[in-house]
Protein backbone atom coordinates (compact mmCIF):
# COMPACT_ATOMS: atom_id res chain seq x y z
CA UNK A 1 0.00 0.00 0.00
CA UNK A 2 1.34 3.43 -0.93
CA UNK A 3 2.01 5.63 2.05
CA UNK A 4 0.51 9.11 2.27
CA UNK A 5 3.12 11.79 1.62
CA UNK A 6 4.05 14.09 4.52
CA UNK A 7 5.21 17.70 4.56
CA UNK A 8 6.88 18.86 7.78
CA UNK A 9 6.96 22.60 8.45
CA UNK A 10 9.52 23.92 10.94
CA UNK A 11 9.11 27.64 11.71
CA UNK A 12 12.20 29.14 13.33
CA UNK A 13 13.32 32.49 14.71
CA UNK A 14 16.84 32.73 16.16
CA UNK A 15 16.86 28.98 16.73
CA UNK A 16 20.58 28.28 16.45
CA UNK A 17 20.61 26.42 19.79
CA UNK A 18 18.12 23.73 18.84
CA UNK A 19 17.31 23.73 15.10
CA UNK A 20 19.76 21.00 14.04
CA UNK A 21 18.38 18.59 16.65
CA UNK A 22 14.80 19.29 15.56
CA UNK A 23 15.63 18.58 11.91
CA UNK A 24 17.52 15.42 12.85
CA UNK A 25 14.51 14.17 14.82
CA UNK A 26 12.53 14.37 11.58
CA UNK A 27 15.25 12.49 9.66
CA UNK A 28 15.09 9.82 12.38
CA UNK A 29 11.52 9.02 11.31
CA UNK A 30 12.89 7.05 8.33
CA UNK A 31 9.60 7.91 6.65
CA UNK A 32 9.02 8.33 2.90
CA UNK A 33 7.77 10.24 0.97
CA UNK A 34 8.79 13.16 3.19
CA UNK A 35 9.24 16.88 2.56
CA UNK A 36 10.88 19.13 5.18
CA UNK A 37 10.34 22.88 4.95
CA UNK A 38 12.26 25.20 7.29
CA UNK A 39 10.80 28.71 7.38
CA UNK A 40 13.26 31.24 8.81
CA UNK A 41 11.20 34.09 10.24
CA UNK A 42 13.87 36.79 9.99
CA UNK A 43 16.52 35.24 12.25
CA UNK A 44 19.56 37.35 13.11
CA UNK A 45 21.71 34.54 14.54
CA UNK A 46 23.30 31.60 12.73
CA UNK A 47 19.99 29.86 11.98
CA UNK A 48 20.50 30.22 8.22
CA UNK A 49 23.96 28.63 8.34
CA UNK A 50 22.66 25.70 10.39
CA UNK A 51 19.75 25.14 8.01
CA UNK A 52 22.08 25.17 5.02
CA UNK A 53 24.00 22.22 6.48
CA UNK A 54 20.96 20.19 5.43
CA UNK A 55 20.49 21.94 2.08
CA UNK A 56 20.38 18.70 0.08
CA UNK A 57 17.60 17.26 2.27
CA UNK A 58 15.35 20.19 3.17
CA UNK A 59 13.67 23.19 1.60
CA UNK A 60 14.76 26.43 3.28
CA UNK A 61 13.04 29.80 2.95
CA UNK A 62 13.60 33.15 4.65
CA UNK A 63 11.11 35.93 5.29
CA UNK A 64 11.12 39.17 7.30
CA UNK A 65 10.04 38.60 10.90
CA UNK A 66 6.25 38.34 10.98
CA UNK A 67 5.65 35.78 13.73
CA UNK A 68 4.96 32.02 13.97
CA UNK A 69 1.56 32.18 12.24
CA UNK A 70 2.99 33.84 9.14
CA UNK A 71 5.91 31.39 9.10
CA UNK A 72 3.59 28.38 9.28
CA UNK A 73 1.36 29.84 6.56
CA UNK A 74 4.38 30.39 4.31
CA UNK A 75 5.32 26.74 4.81
CA UNK A 76 1.77 25.64 3.99
CA UNK A 77 1.88 27.52 0.69
CA UNK A 78 4.99 25.60 -0.30
CA UNK A 79 3.95 22.18 1.04
CA UNK A 80 2.89 19.36 -1.29
CA UNK A 81 2.17 16.52 1.15
CA UNK A 82 -1.11 14.71 1.73
CA UNK A 83 -0.48 15.15 5.46
CA UNK A 84 0.95 18.20 7.21
CA UNK A 85 3.07 18.10 10.35
CA UNK A 86 4.51 21.00 12.35
CA UNK A 87 7.54 20.97 14.59
CA UNK A 88 8.79 23.95 16.57
CA UNK A 89 12.52 24.41 16.19
CA UNK A 90 13.21 23.74 19.88
CA UNK A 91 11.15 20.54 20.15
CA UNK A 92 11.76 16.93 19.08
CA UNK A 93 9.66 14.16 17.58
CA UNK A 94 9.84 10.60 18.84
CA UNK A 95 11.31 8.22 16.20
CA UNK A 96 8.02 6.50 15.27
CA UNK A 97 5.82 9.60 15.31
CA UNK A 98 5.04 9.76 11.60
CA UNK A 99 4.73 6.01 11.06
CA UNK A 100 2.26 5.54 13.90
CA UNK A 101 0.14 8.55 13.00
CA UNK A 102 0.09 7.83 9.25
CA UNK A 103 -1.02 4.28 10.07
CA UNK A 104 -3.96 5.73 12.01
CA UNK A 105 -5.04 7.68 8.93
CA UNK A 106 -4.71 4.60 6.74
CA UNK A 107 -6.88 2.62 9.17
CA UNK A 108 -9.51 5.38 9.57
CA UNK A 109 -10.02 7.32 6.30
CA UNK A 110 -12.61 9.62 7.88
CA UNK A 111 -10.15 10.91 10.50
CA UNK A 112 -8.81 14.38 9.69
CA UNK A 113 -6.35 14.99 12.54
CA UNK A 114 -4.36 12.50 14.59
CA UNK A 115 -3.22 13.90 17.94
CA UNK A 116 -0.69 12.18 20.19
CA UNK A 117 0.60 12.97 23.67
CA UNK A 118 3.57 15.14 24.56
CA UNK A 119 6.23 14.79 27.22
CA UNK A 120 7.60 17.96 28.77
CA UNK A 121 11.35 18.21 29.18
CA UNK A 122 12.98 20.81 31.40
CA UNK A 123 16.45 22.26 31.09
CA UNK A 124 18.76 21.46 34.01
CA UNK A 125 21.70 23.40 35.37
CA UNK A 126 23.98 21.06 33.45
CA UNK A 127 22.25 22.18 30.21
CA UNK A 128 20.62 18.83 29.55
CA UNK A 129 16.91 18.12 29.20
CA UNK A 130 15.12 15.68 31.52
CA UNK A 131 11.45 14.58 31.67
CA UNK A 132 9.20 16.82 33.73
CA UNK A 133 5.83 15.46 34.80
CA UNK A 134 3.71 12.81 33.10
CA UNK A 135 2.77 12.62 29.40
CA UNK A 136 0.04 15.13 28.51
CA UNK A 137 -2.72 15.46 25.96
CA UNK A 138 -2.74 18.99 24.58
CA UNK A 139 -3.83 20.87 21.48
CA UNK A 140 -0.25 21.14 20.30
CA UNK A 141 0.58 21.25 16.61
CA UNK A 142 3.84 19.37 17.14
CA UNK A 143 1.92 16.39 18.49
CA UNK A 144 -0.46 16.42 15.51
CA UNK A 145 -0.59 15.21 11.94
CA UNK A 146 -3.23 16.89 9.78
CA UNK A 147 -4.82 16.10 6.43
CA UNK A 148 -3.98 18.83 3.98
CA UNK A 149 -7.61 19.51 3.04
CA UNK A 150 -8.45 20.47 6.63
CA UNK A 151 -6.79 23.83 6.00
CA UNK A 152 -9.18 24.46 3.12
CA UNK A 153 -12.10 24.10 5.53
CA UNK A 154 -10.66 25.77 8.65
CA UNK A 155 -8.37 28.30 6.99
CA UNK A 156 -4.78 29.09 7.85
CA UNK A 157 -3.26 30.63 10.99
CA UNK A 158 -4.26 34.12 12.12
CA UNK A 159 -1.22 36.26 11.33
CA UNK A 160 -2.44 39.07 13.59
CA UNK A 161 -1.56 36.84 16.55
CA UNK A 162 1.95 36.48 17.90
CA UNK A 163 0.86 34.19 20.73
CA UNK A 164 -1.56 31.24 20.87
CA UNK A 165 -2.19 31.27 17.12
CA UNK A 166 -1.97 27.46 17.17
CA UNK A 167 -4.70 27.13 19.76
CA UNK A 168 -6.86 29.65 17.91
CA UNK A 169 -6.62 27.42 14.81
CA UNK A 170 -7.45 24.30 16.79
CA UNK A 171 -10.50 25.97 18.33
CA UNK A 172 -11.79 26.89 14.87
CA UNK A 173 -11.21 23.32 13.72
CA UNK A 174 -13.15 21.87 16.64
CA UNK A 175 -16.01 24.32 16.13
CA UNK A 176 -16.39 22.96 12.59
CA UNK A 177 -16.48 19.38 13.85
CA UNK A 178 -13.16 18.32 12.31
CA UNK A 179 -12.59 14.66 13.20
CA UNK A 180 -9.72 14.29 15.72
CA UNK A 181 -8.36 10.92 16.73
CA UNK A 182 -6.34 10.84 19.96
CA UNK A 183 -3.46 8.40 20.41
CA UNK A 184 -2.02 7.41 23.76
CA UNK A 185 1.54 7.35 22.37
CA UNK A 186 4.01 10.10 23.25
CA UNK A 187 5.02 11.63 19.91
CA UNK A 188 6.55 14.96 20.96
CA UNK A 189 9.25 16.02 23.40
CA UNK A 190 8.25 19.54 24.41
CA UNK A 191 11.37 21.30 25.62
CA UNK A 192 10.99 24.12 28.15
CA UNK A 193 13.80 26.66 28.39
CA UNK A 194 14.45 30.34 28.96
CA UNK A 195 13.52 31.38 25.41
CA UNK A 196 10.08 29.73 25.13
CA UNK A 197 7.37 32.07 23.86
CA UNK A 198 4.89 30.35 26.17
CA UNK A 199 6.81 31.64 29.19
CA UNK A 200 5.30 35.05 28.50
CA UNK A 201 2.64 34.08 31.01
CA UNK A 202 0.62 37.30 31.30
CA UNK A 203 0.40 37.96 27.56
CA UNK A 204 -0.34 34.29 26.95
CA UNK A 205 -3.20 34.30 29.45
CA UNK A 206 -4.72 37.39 27.81
CA UNK A 207 -4.51 35.75 24.40
CA UNK A 208 -6.17 32.60 25.77
CA UNK A 209 -9.11 34.55 27.22
CA UNK A 210 -9.55 36.42 23.94
CA UNK A 211 -9.53 33.19 21.91
CA UNK A 212 -12.11 31.56 24.20
CA UNK A 213 -14.34 34.64 24.00
CA UNK A 214 -14.19 34.68 20.20
CA UNK A 215 -14.90 30.96 20.04
CA UNK A 216 -18.02 31.42 22.17
CA UNK A 217 -19.13 34.32 19.96
CA UNK A 218 -18.71 32.28 16.79
CA UNK A 219 -20.67 29.37 18.27
CA UNK A 220 -23.49 31.68 19.40
CA UNK A 221 -23.66 33.19 15.93
CA UNK A 222 -23.64 29.79 14.21
CA UNK A 223 -26.00 27.91 16.56
CA UNK A 224 -27.90 30.65 18.37
CA UNK A 225 -26.22 29.56 21.60
CA UNK A 226 -22.74 28.75 22.91
CA UNK A 227 -22.85 25.08 21.94
CA UNK A 228 -20.35 22.61 23.32
CA UNK A 229 -17.37 21.56 21.25
CA UNK A 230 -17.58 18.03 19.81
CA UNK A 231 -15.60 15.35 21.67
CA UNK A 232 -12.36 13.97 20.33
CA UNK A 233 -12.12 10.24 19.64
CA UNK A 234 -9.75 7.91 21.44
CA UNK A 235 -7.81 5.38 19.38
CA UNK A 236 -8.94 2.52 21.60
CA UNK A 237 -12.50 3.64 22.32
CA UNK A 238 -15.28 5.46 20.54
CA UNK A 239 -14.68 8.68 22.47
CA UNK A 240 -11.76 9.99 24.43
CA UNK A 241 -12.01 9.96 28.21
CA UNK A 242 -13.47 13.34 29.29
CA UNK A 243 -10.61 13.80 31.75
CA UNK A 244 -8.25 13.52 28.77
CA UNK A 245 -9.87 16.43 26.94
CA UNK A 246 -7.01 18.33 25.24
CA UNK A 247 -5.72 21.43 26.94
CA UNK A 248 -3.69 24.28 25.54
CA UNK A 249 0.11 24.02 25.85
Amino acid sequence: MTRLSVSVIIPVFNGERFLAEAIESVFAQAYHPLEIIVVDDGSTDSTSEIAHRFADKISYMWQPNRGPAAARNAGLRRAHGDLIGFLDSDDLWTPDKLASQEAAFAKSPSVEIVLGHLQRLKLTRTHSFVPHGSPELALNLGASLIRRQVFHAVGTFDESRRLAEDWDWYMRARELGVSILVQSDVVLFYRRHDENLTKQREENDRATVQILRRSLERRRKRHGRASSLPPVRGSTSEDADPQDEPERR
